[in-house]
């Protein structure tokens, strides 16, 4: 048989194992965010409650926003816009995980096998883990930022329309050319300064996390690599991406969602670093933590249905264990 042939003959993974490992991160992330979406809508609409900027451009037209928590926030969508709209945004928000947690998991594995590379005995340094899962996660989030975008802008929808305020867009489609249109290339990265340092951070927790729980717990206790060990990891990893990352996820939903002229500049902040200071002056520290815990709540039961799911789907294929 010649070299070719063997080559036809190789499952699929082994042919094209990069290729083989984008599609299934992405499949478990489509999956993982239709099962949690609503929580990540609930907390998008908490992060811009109460914004001291827009108070003070009147851009909300004067009129008050009450302050909600989770559950009201949650319950008064479905009161005031309905139950469907709970999905709001969803679609670009899929397109988005397939874009971004493919190219993280593919960069994250490249960097830990291929470059950093591991100890003599088969673990992976914490610090080399923390290098490899802040730069995949700031990989990833790039190219996915225009999508994030969409959801983001599309998310704001059904308060527009509760404010008396005209809609931005009829689906995705119009929401691309739209942004396009306004802002060219440039507009469809607008806030991806703040997208990208909150997705290196919450990998940092996901990633990070668990591949480290994940191994130390293979090395150091009896427990095997199985669903039980793999949910421990997951439950550790959202909890840790919860903590660091919703400070910069406040920062990220304030400047994608702020209005912007002509050339596509934001009219409330110059910057991720003007937002924060803003946000903390007009609102106090804590508000860098709106929508915690809709965020460590969608986090959680994300990184529990993605991990269990993509661990299991490369098992079914044939692919080794993360």
């Amino acid at each position: 048989m010649s070299p070719a042939e063997e080559e036809k003959s190789l499952p699929l993974p082994e042919r094209w194992p990069r290729a083989s490992k984008f599609a299934l991160s992405a499949c478990a992330a489509a999956v993982a965010e239709l099962v949690t979406f609503p929580l990540d809508l609930t907390k998008t609409r908490l992060q811009v409650q109460g914004e001291a900027a827009v108070r003070r451009s009147g851009a909300a037209g004067g009129q008050a926003v009450p302050y909600r928590g989770m559950l009201r926030t949650a319950a008064g969508i479905v009161r005031e816009e309905g139950l469907r709209k709970l999905w709001q945004g969803a679609t670009p928000a899929v397109y988005r995980h397939i874009v971004y947690s493919g190219v993280r998991m593919v960069a994250y594995e490249h960097l830990r096998d291929s470059v950093l590379g591991r100890s003599k005995d088969e673990s992976f340094p914490f610090w080399k883990a923390v290098v490899g899962g802040m730069t995949a996660g700031a990989i990833g989030q790039f190219f996915a930022s225009p999508t994030d975008l969409v959801k983001v802008q599309m998310q704001m929808e059904g308060k527009r329309k509760l404010e008396g305020k005209p809609l931005r867009f009829r689906g995705v489609h119009h929401a691309f050319m739209k942004i396009l249109s306004e802002g060219g290339i440039r507009g469809l990265w607008a806030g991806w300064v703040p997208n990208v340092q909150r997705a290196a951070l919450v990998n940092m927790g996901d990633l990070t996390t668990y591949d480290s729980v994940k191994h130390f717990l293979l090395l150091n206790t009896p427990l095997v690599d199985n669903s039980v060990t793999h949910s421990v990891a997951s439950g550790c990893s959202g909890l840790v991406a919860a903590v660091l990352g919703t400070p910069a996820d406040v920062v990220k939903t304030r400047i994608m969602n702020q209005p912007r002229d002509k050339q596509g500049r934001g009219l409330l902040y110059k910057s991720s670093m003007d937002c924060l200071i803003q946000t903390v002056q007009g609102e106090g520290f804590m508000s860098l933590y709106k929508g915690f815990v809709p965020t460590w709540m969608r986090m959680a039961p994300w990184s529990l249905v993605f991990w269990l799911t993509y661990e299991q789907v490369r098992r079914i294929c044939g692919v080794s264990s993360f």
